[in-house]
Parts: C-alpha cells; structure tokens; sequence
C-alpha cells in the first residue's frame, strides 16, 4: 500500500468513502495521472507538472487543483478560501454532495491546461 492510499483508509467514515470515491474519479477520468503524496496529502500530477489534490478536514474534503485560478466556467463550484490566490478547491461535506459529472468536466478543464 502507497503513503496516499494510507492516508485515505487512515480516514474515519464518511471521509473515508469520500476520499475513495474521488480518487477513484480521477484515476478513471484522468488516466495518465500519476498518484504520490506530498506535504502529507494524496497528490497528483500530470504531465510532470501538480494537477490536484486531497485533503481532508474536521467537517468536509477537498479536491485542491494548484492553478485552478486558471479554470474558466466553474466559479459556481470552485472556491478560494483564505490566503489562496492561485489553488482553487472542490469541497464537499457529504457523500451526496458529490456531483461525479462536474467533477469529470472540472477535472478534464484542469487536465487540459495541464
């Protein structure tokens, strides 16, 4: 098992899920995507160059996209938080909360400008 699958079944529940469910996304519809781990979270690049990340919190998952400032047609769903000025996030506090088919159009935005 690799340091960012660890970190994922570490997880407790619904988190867990979550963040199985949304590694899974990527794998599947970025398939060139290279899995790591990095500043203690599931990492992925692409092409070389960072493409996304997860991170869980106390109430909530992120999928992190490190230029994601750059993605154009997604501001109803992707956030800034605090002190962030490039990296936008997908943040999801529930499983039902999970809409795979924005997160394959964010992610293919993502990949393309990659």
């Amino acid at each position: 098992m690799n340091p960012a699958e660890e970190y994922i079944l570490a997880k407790p529940e619904p988190w867990c899920s979550m963040l199985m469910e949304l590694q899974a996304v990527i794998k599947r519809t970025v398939p060139d995507v290279e899995e790591g781990y990095k500043w203690h979270l599931p990492f992925y690049s692409l092409n070389g160059k960072m493409f996304c990340f997860l991170n869980f919190r106390k109430t909530f998952v992120d999928i992190g996209f490190p230029k994601g400032i750059l993605v154009q047609g997604f501001d109803d769903v992707l956030i800034a938080g605090e002190g962030r000025k490039q990296l936008r996030s997908l943040r999801y506090h529930s499983q039902e909360e999970i809409d795979v088919p924005k997160l394959e159009q964010v992610l293919k935005a993502v990949a393309r400008l990659t």
